[in-house]
């Protein structure tokens, strides 16, 4: 089985691109649906004891938690050392799971693939990317970014230009959804036609 990595810079498209991905049939696990649920389980009571008041009803507030990080940036470290094995286990777990079903292709959304140096025995990695402007205005548009989080954000990411130089495949999603759907469609095909065992 492909083992594929879909990574970017924020608001370059991985959400898009996974969806396209599942409509295809193919597994995908999404790691920001993954903290999610982490922070309504495994990960609140270590969270809120890090950040007293930051747990609402067994739930951690995102919003607060963000409020509270940009706040003091350097804390950031101990989230992700909470997080980041949570997630990186699930990762492994998914495609494992994918490979016992048989599957030929599976696909995980992993935001900081290349940051967070856990290789995860990636074949294939594929990298989101826009142009600046777009992706400042994209971002800028999600409910509670600021300007001041935006760049703390971007600023603990590589540039997009590193990612690409990394990439197996790099999709610009400035193009329309359609194309870029149809891009993943030939991908998909032409992935799947690999021999298996093909690593």
């Amino acid at each position: 089985m492909l083992r594929i990595g879909l990574t970017g810079s924020i608001a370059t498209g991985k959400s898009t691109i996974l969806q396209a991905f599942a409509d295809l049939g193919v597994p995908v696990f999404s790691s920001d649906e993954a903290v999610h649920a982490l922070y309504r389980g495994e990960a609140v009571a270590p969270i809120e004891r890090l950040f007293p008041g930051v747990a609402r009803n067994g739930v951690i507030d995102r919003a607060e938690l963000a409020r509270r990080l940009v706040a003091d940036p350097a804390r950031l470290t101990e989230v992700e050392a909470i997080v980041h094995p949570l997630v990186r286990n699930q990762i492994v777990y998914f495609f494992k799971g994918a490979e016992g079903k048989g599957e030929p292709i599976a696909v995980a959304d992993i935001p900081l693939l290349f940051e967070g140096g856990f290789e995860f025995g990636l074949d294939v990695v594929i990298v989101t990317t826009v142009d600046d402007a777009t992706l400042r205005r994209r971002a800028l548009q999600r409910p509670g970014m600021t300007v001041e989080k935006l760049e703390a954000i971007l600023a603990r990411q590589l540039p997009q230009a590193e990612k690409k130089r990394r990439a197996t495949y790099v999709l610009d999603t400035a193009a329309p959804v359609e194309e870029t759907r149809a891009r993943i469609r030939a991908l998909v095909d032409d992935l799947k036609s690999r021999p298996q065992g093909n690593r």
